[in-house]
């Protein structure tokens, strides 16, 4: 159930960044509030998950699935440039994450 609520977490944490552009520094009602119920949402799963779910391994993994789907979000949605810089650094996000986690085992 805690990698359940992990992964809703990191789902509301892509939804949080991609309506912060969208809320265009919160002029936007609609997108603004969508922003608020993300974080409200991200952070709320988040510490559900953190009742079983060792805090070195489920925080690294929230902010790496956040960030990750945020650059694919941004290149997909927004029509950012996908560069070899950015692929070679979602990998190293990929490995350090995986890293933790087989540490953790």
């Amino acid at each position: 159930m805690a990698w359940g609520f992990l992964a809703i977490a990191a789902i509301f944490e892509v939804i949080f960044a991609l309506s912060m552009k969208y809320a265009d520094g919160f002029t936007r009602l609609g997108p603004t509030l969508v922003t608020v119920v993300a974080v409200i949402g991200g952070i709320g799963f988040l510490t559900l998950a953190l009742k079983t779910l060792p805090v070195g391994v489920a925080y690294p993994i929230w902010t790496a699935v956040g960030t990750l789907g945020t650059v694919l979000f941004g290149i997909v949605l927004l029509g950012e440039a996908m560069t070899a810089v950015k692929i070679v650094s979602a990998l190293a996000i990929v490995a350090g994450v995986a890293g933790l986690k087989l540490a953790s085992a």
